[in-house]
């Protein structure tokens, strides 16, 4: 493995790292907002659905673009672009104010998924894959965990507000990092593992959507893809505010409810990811929902905050393998340089799902 290779993985890390904790941020930073903004919890699942239009509708533009532009562009202006809404959050006094700045993380977090996998899958070899994008997809649950830990000492010694100041100047250094670590195409570089790879095949855009259409597995993947994040999203959104409000649980507690996710999804990603690599990932696919169905069915009739931890960490072995398995198998089902177009159009799945579900 080049040292060019560990640097994209080492960027990729760190953008799903500082993508997915604004995202999740929200649902912890929500308990304080509800009273400080004076909003209802409708108009707060509006304001997440605000972020996933944009995040959603940009998202198979960022994938077919990865495909066929400089990544390493693509990557340091939109996560910029993430910092910024990130920062104007930050100055929120309404909920249009609220929708505008968290749409504008939406269009920076569409730039952010199909782009990185799509870029470190050119890195890798197959063999290797599944493991590889697990380690950077460690990133998103990394933020959720350090999230978790970390807001409930900011707003004790700030304000929620703080907190997403500090979220946007993450997402500026992140930026940075994409700009000097990534570099789009192996093009021929010595210790390449995925010769395939070294030069780049310009598909027009139109071809690679009538052959991504006509394939059945597309659809199938992707309506699964729907039904998960449809299900996944409420306990990130809701949870420490159903704890907290409904079983009186202490907030600090609630918040480390995430934290378990967080730390039980990276050992799904680690373990599963590998799994996959070996057995398929249909089947890990599979695995994964059944584990995601039981902790939140199990959290849902939870009384006791023991009994949340237990269902928590069932939620997260599933939860924290579904993205990079679902990733990995773009590559591994289709034509390899149709990976970014169609992990794009998959979040056209994931982001109805999620747009659906807050409200």
């Amino acid at each position: 493995m080049t040292k060019r290779t560990i640097g994209v993985i080492v960027a990729g890390f760190f953008t799903l790292f500082i993508a997915f904790s604004i995202r999740y941020s929200y649902g912890l930073i929500l308990p304080y907002m509800l009273p400080s903004l004076a909003i209802s919890k409708t108009e707060a699942g509006v304001i997440f659905s605000s972020y996933f239009i944009t995040c959603t509708l940009l998202a198979p533009v960022f994938g077919t673009l990865a495909d066929r532009f400089d990544t390493r562009v693509i990557l340091t202006m939109f996560v910029a672009v993430l910092g910024v809404g990130a920062y104007l959050m930050s100055f929120s006094s309404s909920v249009i104010q609220a929708c505008i700045f968290f749409a504008m993380v939406g269009i920076g977090h569409s730039a952010c998924w199909a782009p990185v996998v799509t870029v470190v899958m050119r890195w890798v070899s197959q063999k290797r894959r599944g493991i590889i994008i697990s380690i950077v997809d460690l990133g998103s649950t990394a933020g959720i965990a350090v999230c978790g830990l970390m807001i409930p000492v900011i707003i004790g010694g700030s304000s929620w507000r703080t907190v997403w100041v500090s979220l946007g100047i993450t997402a500026f250094v992140v930026a940075g990092m994409n700009f000097f670590l990534v570099r789009s195409h192996p093009q021929g570089q010595p210790g390449t593992q995925d010769p395939e790879n070294e030069q780049k095949v310009q598909v027009p855009v139109k071809e690679a959507y009538k052959t991504i259409f006509r394939d059945s597995k597309f659809y199938l993947i992707g309506f699964s893809y729907l039904f998960i994040s449809f299900s996944i999203l409420i306990p990130f959104i809701f949870l420490a505010t159903y704890a907290t409000q409904e079983l009186r649980i202490p907030y600090a507690s609630a918040a480390g409810l995430l934290v378990v996710i967080a730390i039980t999804g990276a050992m799904g990603k680690l373990i599963l990811g590998y799994v996959s690599d070996r057995v398929g990932r249909i089947k890990i696919m599979m695995l994964c929902g059944l584990l995601t169905a039981s902790g939140t069915l199990g959290m849902a009739y939870a009384q006791k905050l023991s009994m949340l931890f237990i269902f928590s960490m069932i939620f997260g072995i599933g939860y924290g393998t579904l993205w990079p398995v679902y990733a990995a198998s773009a590559r591994d089902l289709f034509p390899k340089n149709y990976s970014g177009s169609i992990i794009g159009l998959w979040t056209l799945f994931h982001g109805l799902g999620s747009i659906i579900s807050p409200v």
